[in-house]
């Protein structure tokens, strides 16, 4: 048989209609379909980078009781006002911010003169900065200027809230700090 250009498009057209080379493709096509989101549990968040907080959906499997969960997937949340489902680079590389093995997942502190950082239970690091906080305080509160003026101010202690944190969480913030006297008050709030 003499194989012209003609017959051997005409071969190829019927081949690629029939499945190729014999092989049944319906199980590998059905494995396709079956997303590596599958059976996850979503997640919406806001991603933590930069002030925009575009919305972000994070896919995690495991229940956390019997398996260990991990993150399998972060995408854009289409739902979400600001981004609409989509991502900046260091957005789209959100999962690897997460399952960082060089991300700090406990408290670590450097004592006084000390060469290692050593580590500290949540609680231990929260009451020591508690501590501070208020002895810095109580030495420096400013009741009156020196004019006789009321003032009630601290100014040795600055606090900044967050970009990715919500608005209400900020306000809190900010009422918290404005109750210890603080004055040196910066936020970048944008939820």
């Amino acid at each position: 048989m003499v194989l012209s250009r003609r017959s051997f498009l005409r071969l190829s057209a019927a081949g690629a209609a029939c499945s190729p080379l014999g092989f049944d493709l319906g199980p590998a096509r059905a494995a396709v379909r079956q997303l590596k989101i599958a059976r996850t549990t979503e997640t919406r968040s806001i991603c933590p980078y930069c002030s925009v907080s575009c919305g972000v959906i994070v896919h995690s499997r495991g229940d956390g009781k019997n398996t260990q969960r991990t993150v399998v997937h972060v995408e854009g949340d289409p739902d979400h006002p600001i981004n609409q489902g989509t991502l900046c680079p260091k957005g789209a590389s959100l999962r690897h911010y997460i399952l960082n093995d060089r991300r700090l997942t406990r408290v670590l502190h450097r004592r006084p003169g000390g060469t290692s950082w050593e580590p500290m239970s949540w609680d231990e690091a929260i009451r020591r900065i508690a501590r501070r906080i208020k002895d810095t305080r109580d030495a420096d509160f400013l009741a009156r200027d020196p004019q006789g003026r009321t003032v009630n101010r601290l100014e040795t202690v600055a606090a900044i809230g967050g970009c990715t944190d919500t608005g209400e969480f900020n306000w809190l913030f900010q009422k918290t700090a404005r109750a210890l006297g603080i004055v040196h008050l910066e936020q970048q709030s944008r939820i």
